[in-house]
């Protein structure tokens, strides 16, 4: 088993997920606290610009598994290919950012090599010879450690903002690449993609925003969203919102953020009117900068809040896109 350390990034469309790159500076901390060597793969076909892009972080080898069998996602095609190569390849660890995508395939991977799986990890530390993964609890209000009891490869995901992306380190020059051709026989595949709807579309995906601006009961009522919208307009980001919001359908579901919504780690989330619950603060806590919005100068978003304003949000946001928009003038 060769103590090697392998990152399979997530891309989409030949775009790459920036959540791989969190995972990405994960995987690099623990080869740098174990001496292990850091690879990665990308999967899929014809994924040359992603492949590159990888090859530029601070890796040993980046290896294309490439099948005209892959060029669509499959969890079926995903899990033989991976199967094949992780077989052949031996590596001790496998990291995977725990995205939709990840959750679909990964268990059954682990599961077609007698593995174990330690999925939404937030942390991790070495402890002796073995690896111990945190894992967040009945939405957050506990943490559990786990470790592996089987024999290795060992496979792991981290929960999207766990690590920043941009404190990933690139290497000094592009790593070398190695294409690899899976074989796929297309009757193990047994789900056709079919086009993608396009409500589907239209559907955000918060994990790549890099500016959220979300909004919590303090809003009070669906006409004064439009208030944090134009927020969101004038600083080129999206909108979102606690829980209560969406149950209300004051906005889509694929706008909440939380332990039963989506988890992003933007680089700047405007909480604006959101009491800080645990429940929400487990879907944006890994943002980089966090600035919350509240009359109540006892709510719990100002514990973690990088930056707190105690007032009115319907005097200070309408001032605050003032402010923005002048900039942008």
């Amino acid at each position: 088993m060769a103590d090697t350390i392998l990152v399979v990034a997530e891309q989409r469309e030949g775009k790459l997920n920036r959540v791989s790159l969190e995972t990405l500076t994960a995987a690099q901390a623990i080869a740098s606290e174990t001496g292990w060597s850091l690879e990665a793969a990308v999967i899929g076909s014809g994924n040359d610009q992603v492949v590159q892009e990888i090859a530029k972080v601070k890796v040993a080898k980046v290896y294309a598994i490439e099948s005209s069998q892959l060029e669509r996602y499959t969890a079926d095609a995903y899990v033989v290919a991976l199967k094949q190569f992780i077989s052949a390849k031996q590596s001790r660890l496998v990291l995977m950012p725990h995205t939709y995508q990840v959750r679909d395939f990964a268990p059954k991977l682990a599961g077609a090599l007698g593995r174990t799986l330690i999925s939404d990890s937030v942390a991790y530390r070495k402890e002796g010879d073995r690896m111990v993964f945190t894992r967040q609890m009945f939405q957050g209000k506990f943490a559990a450690d786990v470790s592996f009891s089987c024999d290795p490869p060992h496979f792991a995901t981290f929960q999207a903002g766990s690590y920043r992306g941009d404190k990933v380190e690139m290497g000094a020059g592009p790593a070398p690449v190695e294409k690899v051709a899976a074989q796929i026989d297309a009757v193990a595949i047994r789900v056709k993609p079919l086009d993608i709807f396009k409500e589907a579309k239209q559907a955000v995906d918060l994990t790549q925003a890099e500016i959220i601006v979300s909004v919590g009961r303090g809003i009070k009522e669906q006409k004064n969203i439009e208030l944090a919208k134009a927020l969101a307009d004038a600083l080129g980001g999206e909108i979102a919102a606690s829980r209560p919001i969406c149950d209300s359908g004051w906005l889509p579901m694929d706008r909440q953020i939380g332990s039963s919504g989506q988890t992003v780690a933007p680089k700047l989330y405007l909480a604006l009117g959101i009491s800080g619950a645990i429940q929400h603060i487990v879907g944006m806590k890994g943002a980089r900068s966090i600035i919350a919005i509240n009359k109540d100068a006892e709510a719990p978003i100002f514990e973690i809040a990088d930056f707190g304003v105690v007032g009115n949000l319907f005097d200070i946001v309408p001032a605050l896109t003032e402010e923005v928009k002048k900039t942008k003038a």
